[in-house]
C-alpha cells in the first residue's frame, strides 16, 4: 500500500509539474499572439485592396498587356506553397494544413499528381517533414522563413515563384494556408497565386475604370510582382497569427485536462491513504484484543 500511495504522489507531482509549462506556454503564446494579430490586421486592408486593383488591371487589360503573370495555361505542372508551424503543440493546426493540402492534390491535380509534376514548396519545419518522410516532391528552400520573418525573406520565395510560372516551369501556384479568424478559430484556405485571378463581371455590370499615368503597361510591370509580394506576406502573417492562437488555446485545454487529471489523482490518493489508516487500526485493534485474549 505504501508503494501504491508512493507512486500517486510521483504521479500528482509529474501533472503539477506539467502544467506549470503548459500555463507558462500559454502566457507566451498570448503575447506573441497580439503582436502577430496586430500586423495581420493592419496588413488585410492593404493587400486585400492590392489584390482587387491588380485582378481589375488584369480583366480589363488586352490581352498580352499583362504578360505571362496571367497567362492561363493548360495544368501540367503545380506548384503548392504550404504555410505550416516550425513547432508543434498547437493542437490539430499542423494536421489539418496537412490535410487541406493532400485533398487539394487528389481532389484538382490527381492526374499531375500520378506523373509526379506537383511540387510542394513548404514554408514551415513540420510541413516540410511530413511531406518529405510520406515522399511528397518537396523543396526545403523557404522551410525556414518562419524563424526569420520578414517582408523581405517572403518576397524572396513570392519572387522564386514568379520567375518559375514565367519560365514555365509551373502552370499554376496555388498558396495554402490558415486565415486567422480569432484565437480559437481558423480557417485552412487554398489561394490562387498565379495565374493573376480575373474578376468575373456580371452581365451588365460596369467594370472599375482606372485612369493610369504612366501608361498602362508600365505600371503593370512595377506593380505585378510588388502586389504579389505582399500577397505571399499576408498569407504568412495569417499563418503565424493563427499558429499562436491555436497553441494559446491548445495549452489553455491541456491546463484544463491537467485539473481533471489531478482532481481525479488526489481523490485516488486520499481513498487510498484512508484505507491504508483503516487497515493499520484494524491490525492493532485485532493485536491489542489478541494480547488481552
Amino acid at each position: 500500500m505504501a508503494g501504491q500511495l508512493k507512486e500517486v504522489r510521483s504521479r500528482i507531482q509529474s501533472v503539477q509539474n506539467m502544467q506549470q509549462i503548459t500555463k507558462a506556454m500559454k502566457m507566451v503564446s498570448a503575447a506573441k499572439l497580439r503582436k502577430a494579430q496586430d500586423a495581420i490586421i493592419q496588413m488585410r486592408p492593404y493587400a486585400r485592396k492590392l489584390q482587387d486593383v491588380l485582378s481589375n488591371i488584369v480583366s480589363g487589360a488586352k490581352a498580352g498587356a499583362v504578360g505571362k503573370l496571367a497567362e492561363e495555361r493548360a495544368v501540367e505542372k503545380v506548384l503548392l506553397i504550404v504555410i505550416t508551424s516550425d513547432r508543434g503543440l498547437c493542437g490539430a493546426y499542423n494536421a489539418n494544413l496537412i490535410k487541406t493540402a493532400k485533398a487539394v492534390i487528389k481532389e484538382r491535380y490527381a492526374a499531375q499528381s500520378e506523373k509526379g509534376n506537383v511540387t510542394i514548396w513548404a514554408i514551415g519545419k513540420k510541413g516540410y517533414e511530413h511531406f518529405a518522410k510520406n515522399n511528397f516532391k518537396v523543396q526545403e528552400d523557404f522551410k525556414d522563413l518562419i524563424i526569420n520573418l520578414s517582408f523581405e525573406n517572403v518576397q524572396t520565395c513570392a519572387q522564386d515563384a514568379v520567375k518559375a510560372f514565367q519560365q514555365e516551369k509551373f502552370d499554376v501556384v496555388e498558396i495554402i494556408y490558415s486565415q486567422f479568424l480569432n484565437a480559437a478559430t481558423q480557417r485552412f484556405v487554398t489561394e490562387r497565386f498565379l495565374p493573376i485571378p480575373k474578376v468575373e463581371t456580371e452581365e451588365g455590370e460596369a467594370s472599375i475604370d482606372f485612369i493610369f499615368e504612366p501608361n498602362k503597361e508600365e505600371l503593370i510591370a512595377e506593380l505585378m510582382p510588388k502586389i504579389l509580394n505582399t500577397q505571399l506576406y499576408k498569407a504568412v502573417l495569417d499563418a503565424h497569427a493563427s499558429e499562436h492562437g491555436a497553441r494559446m488555446t491548445a495549452m489553455d485545454k491541456a491546463s484544463e485536462n491537467a485539473n481533471d487529471m489531478l482532481r481525479t489523482l488526489k481523490i485516488y490518493y486520499n481513498r487510498a491513504r484512508q484505507a491504508a489508516i483503516t487497515t493499520e487500526l484494524t491490525e492493532i485493534v485485532s493485536g491489542a484484543a489478541a494480547l488481552k485474549g
